[in-house]
């Protein structure tokens, strides 16, 4: 009795103890299975989550690709027409062989800034004189080169057509031309329109050794005798101020003198060790100590010196220097 009591006393506290370990057992596999469950449909819902934004990703790249193609095809198709306007710039503009040919011992130093240039240059023979522009069109690129080419077919007109030959008188006629030209029929189209034209135009008289020149903002440089003279044009802008006013100056032309036209790009350049403006000063100065080379030396030198200033930095405007020693044989009087 002793050993069946003591036996069956042990017996019954067993058997709850491994029922109660089942059980756990039981509850922790459910926890685990729960967990597991949990843990794949979080992965799950953060899978499609994935997937959808790499979709809405793919058509966000497919729409970016688009456009950036549609955006190069419109870039092109500026580009080439642009390339088309150039072409038909410089076909106004007189070539620097027939430039040559008139002023056989001069250059053309013209680098415009974009595809068409605000600049502009122009030459022309009439009787015994000979015509020389240099132009700024306010306002580079497209704007300014529509502008160029309506002052070279006014210059045309006012010059060869109708045989007007005094400088101020020319400039005179062409701001009142350009005026027609945008502000005679409305109103509103003469407010649009805001860029003007600054020039310089010299008459060189083969039968009298004589320079005429008269200037909008832009002046003349003569070099006589190893000393600069600075002819000023006018503080007007042809195209912006009204009925204009100019003052012709005439000087005799002398043997080894040399005459620069020029816009203001080339001294507006950046550059140099504190990335300043070129400026008159050191223009002169350049001028002066190449002068006596000969022109297209001259030319080659203009055009490294302000390579070298800008030191690869982005060209801010178009840039037109123009150089003309006249010869004695075009003038009987000396």
């Amino acid at each position: 009795m002793d050993e069946l009591s003591v036996t069956g006393i042990g017996f019954i506290p067993l058997i709850g103890l491994i029922g109660t370990t089942v059980y756990h057992y039981i509850a922790y596999i459910a926890l685990l299975l729960g967990l597991i469950y949990m843990i794949a449909r979080y992965q799950t819902l953060t899978l499609l989550k994935t997937r959808r934004l790499l979709h809405e990703k793919e058509k966000a790249f497919e729409e970016i690709a688009r456009q950036r193609q549609e955006l190069e095809n419109k870039n092109r198709n500026i580009t080439d027409s642009l390339i088309y306007a150039s072409y038909m710039q410089q076909a106004l503009l007189p070539s620097e062989e027939y430039f040559k040919s008139i002023l056989p011992d001069s250059f053309i130093f013209f680098k415009p800034k974009d595809i068409v240039s605000g600049d502009f240059y122009w030459i022309a023979r009439r009787g015994e004189k000979i015509f020389v522009v240099a132009a700024d069109c306010t306002g580079h690129g497209v704007p300014g080169a529509f502008l160029s080419m309506i002052g070279v077919e006014l210059l045309n007109k006012i010059i060869l057509d109708q045989g007007i030959q005094r400088p101020s008188e020319i400039l005179k006629m062409l701001g009142r031309g350009i005026e027609r030209t945008f502000g005679s029929s409305s109103t509103s189209r003469a407010l649009i329109i805001k860029d003007g034209m600054d020039i310089g135009l010299c008459a060189i008289d083969e039968k009298k050794g004589e320079l005429q020149y008269s200037g909008a903002f832009l002046p003349l440089y003569l070099i006589r005798d190893n000393k600069l003279t600075e002819i000023k044009g006018e503080k007007l802008t042809i195209g912006l101020s009204g009925e204009l006013s100019f003052f012709n100056h005439i000087m005799k032309i002398e043997p080894g003198d040399l005459i620069y036209l020029f816009s203001d790009g080339y001294a507006d350049q950046f550059g140099g060790p504190y990335n300043k403006k070129f400026m008159y000063r050191r223009f002169r100065h350049l001028l002066l100590t190449i002068h006596k080379f000969p022109l297209e030396e001259q030319k080659t030198i203009i055009d490294e010196a302000i390579n070298n200033w800008r030191q690869g930095d982005e060209q801010v405007d178009d840039m037109l220097v123009i150089g003309i020693k006249p010869s004695l044989k075009d003038f009987p009087g000396h």
